[in-house]
């Protein structure tokens, strides 16, 4: 298993900040926020009326005529995943034809998909009883599902974005998809790392999409998550480990990599960007740090370096304070003891945060950052929180100094993974 390499032969991101790497890039170079006053809807009633929205997207632009029908029965989140696999497919410039069609995996990272209320509206208002709130059960059965549209759950399964982009590619090699909130993508991605080193796949297209702009979706995060309420100053809203940190912002997108076997894409003449070479994931029960610290470790002893060897970490980064807090704990016990500060990078300060699409989106930033030579900054963090004393790359950006990139990413029970990822030369 040690002998088969895994490398990153192409990258599709769809995000806030940009539809294309190099629009990503120019506006991490910028410092150029992609969170902004919501435009999908008017969010008007809402305690919070911004986030980072993908602007411009069209579906129909990522699939061929012939299968446009499909996208009648995806959702947003699902049409934003199938999009960035078809961009990583063109980065990798991978000849679908030459390749096993059994050996060609895909994995997925995903959430909950919110329906939209024009397909739930209808039929619930057909059968609302006088009392507010409440659902006339017998005349739902009888008349109210009869208007939904028939295809209507297809839109909405979460392990469709898997579904859909292996059909569209025919994979039909392993495949699966994983639904634990923000560590969904990152999980993704260590199975299918696994998998390729156990020589069951060749070629993998892997990564995670979400989008909770809509109505439905933002009332409950507004419920139930800590959201800044930043109405007035929604690019200012996101601020990782900082001391006037208020919540978190919510956002929207999709990244997938071509993910192979060394030999495989040296075969084919393929371009890489970068080697993963280490892989943890962890429970941190307590929410104490320990948990996160132990995923770390475990992924920087399979990449045989230790915490000085270690360019950035690209943090998970909420601004949540109590999250930011818990994760800057994990990072001192790892990052601690290094006779340099390790650098850390919070790039959900730019485009909120993606849910099941967060981790893989941003290693893709990280990515683009080795490559190119120099880390952006992280944007509003001004002044440290007294309870987060990590070493938050602010301000300008910094050059990239050394090989190995560490990215987190944790859920607010506990789950954490830890990727780690080397340079390519």
């Amino acid at each position: 298993m040690a002998s088969r390499r895994i490398v990153f032969t192409g990258m599709g991101v769809l995000s806030p900040i940009g539809l294309t790497l190099d629009a990503v890039w120019q506006s991490l170079l910028a410092g150029r926020s992609g969170i902004a006053p919501i435009r999908a809807f008017d969010p008007s009633g809402l305690p919070v009326r911004f986030a980072g929205e993908v602007v411009g997207f069209d579906a129909k632009n990522y699939i061929d005529k012939k299968e446009r029908k499909s996208l009648k029965v995806m959702a947003r989140t699902i049409q934003l995943a199938v999009a960035a696999a078809q961009l990583a497919l063109d980065d990798c410039r991978l000849d679908k034809n030459a390749i096993d069609p059994t050996r060609f995996g895909v994995e997925f990272g995903a959430g909950l998909i919110a329906s939209e209320l024009e397909e739930l509206a209808p039929a619930s208002v057909m059968c609302a009883n006088c009392q507010p709130g409440s659902i006339d059960l017998i005349k739902w059965g009888r008349q109210g599902m009869a208007t939904m549209p028939p295809l209507w759950m297809l839109k909405y399964l979460p392990n469709m974005l898997a579904c859909h982009v292996s059909i569209l590619h025919n994979a039909q090699g392993p495949n699966n998809s994983i639904t634990e909130s923000d560590v969904a993508s990152l999980l993704a991605l260590g199975e299918a790392y696994r998998i390729l080193q156990r020589d069951q796949a060749d070629f993998f297209l892997v990564g995670g999409a979400e989008s909770k702009i809509n109505p439905l979706s933002m009332v409950r995060q507004c419920l139930f998550q800590p959201l800044s309420r930043r109405n007035d100053a929604p690019q200012r809203a996101c601020r990782p480990f900082d001391r006037q940190h208020d919540g978190m912002v919510i956002g929207e997108g999709a990244s997938v990599f071509a993910l192979e076997e060394l030999e495989h894409a040296r075969r084919r003449g393929a371009r890489i960007y970068a080697e993963l070479v280490g892989y943890g994931a962890a429970f941190d029960r307590d929410l104490s740090g320990r948990g996160l610290a132990r995923a770390i470790r475990i992924a920087l002893d399979e990449a045989g370096i230790g915490p000085e060897d270690v360019d950035h970490v690209n943090a998970h980064g909420l601004g949540v304070p109590a999250r930011d807090a818990w994760e800057a704990a994990g990072l001192c016990e790892v990052f601690g003891r290094c006779s340099e500060p390790v650098p850390v990078w919070g790039p959900k300060s730019y485009i909120g945060n993606l849910g099941a699409g967060a981790g893989t989106t941003e290693l893709a930033f990280s990515l683009l950052a080795m490559q190119r030579g120099l880390l952006p900054p992280t944007l509003n963090h001004e002044e440290p929180a007294p309870d987060c004393p990590v070493n938050v790359v602010a301000g300008s950006p910094r050059p990239v100094k050394k090989s190995h990139v560490v990215k987190l990413a944790f859920t607010d029970m506990g789950q954490c993974a830890a990727v780690v990822c080397r340079k390519w030369d």
